[in-house]
């Protein structure tokens, strides 16, 4: 297609566009589009449940309008996916290609959605430290979002925790930011846990402050830790004193905070806390807000606390937009989980929850969000209302095993306990989806989307290492196993090394601080060498493929950021993916594929055309093959307003463009085949 036939094509588009925004103005109404995104919602799981009978409300608005698989982006990543949902551009455009990017001088790794900037300029008297300037918080995704579209042409928007988007930017009535909003620590979240059992203290464990605690006398006496103390030289953890009383003889405990008490039974979850932290007497008080889980009482002291998230009431963070949005929807719907991933996995992996306790708790996270969906699509009249729900994500990552007789960590007992907790989240997102049906007009668009499906995580595939035992990477002298964080690495001699889940970089002098490979041919070659190498590793157990694709980011990426893309992206075949160990730059001397016998069980970073999303509207889907960066394009045109020219996708509605004309040749390739992974 050329550019001039491009150009045709968005006039023409634009202008069918008005016209139906006119007709639906001369009858008074207002034109609403409703999005309602369920990360990681699987096709395939969908149409198993169609054959079932199941899931009646998506069938119904199937039959409605459409129903097709949505290609994700590459690598399937979450940040990367809704960052091309976002912004209709692919990662070379706005520049996310990986939960985790690196820093090329010095090797280290750093997360890709935001920075946090300290102030630049402070004074220190004595033992203080006192800011002159402001610190900042900066979204590191590049390009406009397109509700930002919408704002300038008089367009209302709710943009309900979409993913990618903290701190969040301007939408027409209010945004509360998702996925990568950190919880009051700056982390991802940090669970607290106290307990006098020794068992319960793994000797490896993340994601959380376990604390070894003594009962005397029926009492325990112990800090709730609290965000660094940065008016302090070194910044020191603020504390909360609390003092737990244990009934001698019933399984309940009184917690006895500065300000309030809390009664739990044995089992029993509290309401939400708020809990104020206070840097310096003469200083407003910090707040936050956490619910405790009495595990256990007798014999043991057991006591969670989830990761202490930014207060929405009274956010030290931006989390939302306008100020005081967040405030807004917690005065009038109840606190609610500000952090970005909400379940909590990481007390699941360290075992400090059960999978049934990790499923009583992620049920609680459901039952909120639709809470919250109930306060906000009621006050929705007009313009876009988006909203996000995470359980089908992190419910087919953790309770995959329970579904899938081939997996490793498979558990027939639990199974019988707890069902298909996959079918049963859908079951549920099926009872939102006729909330909205209910309301449907003539004058409203309703899409259903998914960033990305999922695949089982039978196996792990320790890159680093296979690029060490191929002479691509090497150790220092003396060394057989290290990481790339513990200086360990001689880049004197060193030609590729991967970071993050699915990416690869060559040791490119001129860019990485120690650099030996040359740009251009040297490079160009190496490139190659690898991705036919790594393309054909097969599991010596089963002679299955490991890795699908190694795509060259040249093929697969345009736009202005592709030079900082990693060189190759790497797509792995169904059941493989990489190790967490490799992820973070570690070289092992073990076996290069492992068996997984985690309870992270499903995952969807492999190859982008193994685990396709959902796309369901209550009209025709006239593209074959829909991305996800036409999602952008097709929602400007429901409202009359043209493409941007560094959009790459297109309206799929439009009759004139039947398919994507911009999609690399290598997509286009893909799409054609048939998916044959059940």
């Amino acid at each position: 297609m050329t550019k001039h036939t491009k150009n045709s094509v968005k006039i023409i588009l634009s202008l069918l566009s008005l016209f139906l925004l006119l007709s639906c103005s001369r009858t008074g109404e207002k034109k609403k589009l409703i999005i309602l995104a369920f990360d990681g919602m699987d096709p395939r799981i969908v149409r198993e449940m169609f054959e079932k009978g199941k899931l009646p409300h998506f069938q119904k608005l199937a039959k409605i309008g459409d129903f097709k698989n949505l290609w994700s982006s590459i690598p399937p990543q979450s940040p990367v996916a809704w960052s091309n949902f976002i912004t209709g551009k692919n990662p070379g455009g706005h520049s996310i290609f990986d939960f985790i990017h690196r820093d090329p001088k010095t090797y280290l790794p750093y997360l890709s959605l935001a920075e946090t900037i300290p102030p630049q300029t402070t004074i220190k008297p004595g033992s203080y430290v006192f800011p002159l300037s402001q610190g900042q918080v900066i979204l590191k995704r590049e390009g406009a979002a397109f509700w930002e579209y919408l704002n300038k042409n008089g367009i209302p928007a709710v943009i309900f925790k979409v993913p990618s988007n903290y701190p969040p930017v301007e939408a027409g009535v209010g945004s509360v930011s998702g996925m990568g909003t950190p919880d009051l620590f700056g982390s991802y979240g940090t669970y607290q846990y106290f307990t006098n059992d020794q068992e319960d203290i793994p000797e490896d464990y993340s994601g959380a402050r376990l604390t070894l605690v003594d009962v005397m006398d029926g009492t325990v006496r112990e800090n709730i830790e609290g965000p660094p103390n940065t008016f302090l030289q070194d910044a020191p953890t603020m504390k909360l004193p609390f003092t737990a009383w244990i009934d001698p003889e019933n399984p309940v405990i009184q917690i006895d905070l500065p300000d309030q008490k809390i009664i739990l039974n044995q089992g029993e979850w509290s309401d939400w806390i708020v809990f104020t932290f206070k840097p310096l007497p003469f200083l407003p008080a910090m707040s936050g807000i956490g619910r405790f889980y009495a595990k256990e009482i007798h014999p043991y002291f057991k006591l969670y606390l989830t990761p202490i998230n930014i207060n929405p009431k009274d956010p030290i963070l931006p989390i939302d937009w306008p100020e005081g949005y967040a405030r807004e929807v917690a005065d009038n719907a109840g606190y609610f989980y500000t952090q970005g991933m909400p379940e909590d996995t990481k007390a699941l992996t360290n075992n400090t929850f059960t999978t049934k306790e990790f499923y009583v708790q992620s049920q609680m996270v459901l039952k909120e969000r639709n809470r919250l969906f109930d306060y906000l699509f009621s006050r929705f009249k007009e313009g876009l209302f988006f909203f996000y729900y995470s359980s089908t994500d992190l419910g087919s990552h953790i309770f995959w095993h329970l579904r899938d007789k081939k997996h490793p960590a498979y558990d027939p007992k639990m199974r019988g306990e707890l069902g298909d907790v996959i079918e049963e989240i859908y079951e549920e997102m099926d009872q939102t989806v006729a909330k909205v049906l209910d309301r449907l007009d003539n004058n409203t668009t309703f899409i259903i989307m998914s960033d990305h499906g999922f695949s089982p995580l039978y196996k792990n595939f320790h890159l680093n290492t296979w690029l060490e035992r191929n002479g691509y990477l090497v150790l220092n002298y003396g060394k057989q196993t290290g990481s790339l964080l513990s200086g360990d690495i001689n880049w004197s001699q060193t030609r590729a090394y991967a970071l993050g889940l699915n990416a690869l970089y060559i040791n490119l002098r001129g860019r990485e601080g120690k650099g030996i490979v040359s740009p251009g041919a040297e490079r160009d070659r190496l490139v190659k060498e690898l991705a036919a190498k790594l393309t054909a590793i097969s599991d010596p157990e089963n002679g299955a493929s490991v890795i699908k694709r190694a795509h060259r980011r040249e093929d697969v990426y345009t736009g202005p950021f592709l030079n900082q893309a990693p060189d190759l992206i790497i797509g792995y075949d169904w059941g493989y993916r990489t190790s967490w160990e490799s992820a973070l730059g570690d070289i092992s001397d073990g076996d290069l594929i492992t068996v997984s016998m985690e309870k992270w069980s499903g995952d969807h970073c492999g190859a982008t055309e193994i685990v396709p999303g959902i796309l369901f509207a209550n009209k025709k889907i006239l593209m074959e093959r829909p991305h996800l960066y036409d999602l952008p394009p097709s929602i400007l045109a429901q409202f009359g307003i043209a493409q941007p020219d560094d959009m790459i996708g297109v309206d799929f509605f439009s009759p004139a463009v039947p398919f994507s004309s911009k999609a690399t040749s290598i997509e286009e390739r893909e799409q054609l085949k048939t998916l044959d992974y059940i």
